[in-house]
C-alpha cells in the first residue's frame, strides 16, 4: 500500500508543473526518479525510501494525466504492475472506491536527463520551513516579476549572509529583499536566477524536514530537501538573459 498523499508529494517533487516523462525505477522499495526542465534549466533526482511496489522501471510519459488519476484516489492506495514480456505497459491503482488503469509508455520514448557533476561551493545555507515559507511569500508578493539574485554580504555585526532579491536590484522598481544566514566566501558577485521556478521547487517541498542551499558563484544553484523517506535535489542554473 502506499499513501496518496505521500505518492502525490513525490511526484509534485520531480514534475514542477512541467516534467512530464520520466522513469521510475524501483529497488528494494527505493523509489528512484531523474528528471530535467523542458528548458534544461534545472536538473534534479527525487528517491523515496519506501514505496511499496514491485522491482521495476516504469516509462512514465504524461506525468499529468497520472497525477489527475492519483488526485481523485484517497487514503492508501494498491498498486500493481502488468508487464508483457520484459516491458512493464500497465500500472493499475485502487482504493476503496475506484479502480484506476494507467498506461505505461515504451522506455525507448522517455528521453535520458542531463548529469550535473559536483563543484566547489561558494556559499552553504540551511534552510527551514518558515525560511521556505517566506521566501515563497517573498516571490508571490512580486508575481509577474521573474527577476531574483543571491549575492553575498554581511551584516551589521561582520556575520556572513546572502541576501536574496525579487525585483530589479537597480534602480526605482518594486523590490524584495531577504537575508539567508550560512558559511558562506565572500566576493562581489550578484548571480540572477528564474523566480519563478525557485518558487515552483519551494512550493513542491514545503514538507521538508530540513533543506540546504548551495550556492556556486559560476552561476549554479543547488537545492536539498529532505522529509519522512523522500530527498529531493535540484541543480538550478543562472538566467542566461538579465537586466543585471
Amino acid at each position: 500500500m502506499v499513501n496518496k498523499l505521500v505518492l502525490q508529494s513525490v511526484i509534485n517533487k520531480y514534475y514542477l508543473g512541467e516534467v512530464e516523462s520520466v522513469k521510475w525505477k524501483i529497488q528494494d522499495r527505493v523509489l528512484t526518479i531523474d528528471f530535467m526542465s523542458i528548458n534544461k534549466e534545472v536538473i534534479g533526482n527525487v528517491t523515496h525510501t519506501n514505496i511499496d511496489i514491485e522491482d521495476s522501471s516504469l516509462a512514465i510519459f504524461d506525468t499529468k494525466k497520472l497525477l489527475n488519476l492519483v488526485n481523485i484516489t484517497s487514503g492508501d492506495l494498491l498498486i500493481n504492475l502488468e508487464k508483457t514480456k520484459a516491458v512493464y505497459t500497465k500500472l493499475y491503482l485502487a482504493d476503496s472506491d475506484f479502480n484506476l488503469t494507467y498506461a505505461l509508455s515504451d522506455p525507448l520514448l522517455i528521453a535520458k536527463p542531463g548529469t550535473v557533476g559536483e563543484v566547489e561551493w561558494d556559499a552553504t545555507l540551511p534552510l527551514e520551513r518558515e525560511q521556505v515559507d517566506n521566501l515563497i511569500k517573498a516571490k508571490s508578493a512580486l508575481a509577474g516579476v521573474g527577476n531574483m539574485t543571491l549575492s553575498p554580504d554581511k551584516d551589521l555585526d561582520g556575520g556572513d549572509l546572502c541576501v536574496v532579491t525579487f525585483g530589479d536590484e537597480q534602480g526605482h522598481n518594486n523590490k524584495i529583499v531577504y537575508n539567508l544566514l550560512g558559511d558562506i566566501r565572500q566576493a562581489n558577485v550578484s548571480i540572477p536566477f528564474n523566480s519563478d521556478m525557485f518558487k515552483t521547487i519551494l512550493n513542491a517541498n514545503k514538507d521538508l524536514e530540513e533543506g540546504t542551499l548551495y550556492l556556486s558563484y559560476q552561476g549554479l544553484l543547488k537545492l536539498v530537501f529532505k522529509s519522512e523517506n523522500t530527498t529531493s535535489t535540484y541543480y538550478m542554473i543562472r538566467k542566461e538573459e538579465s537586466a543585471f
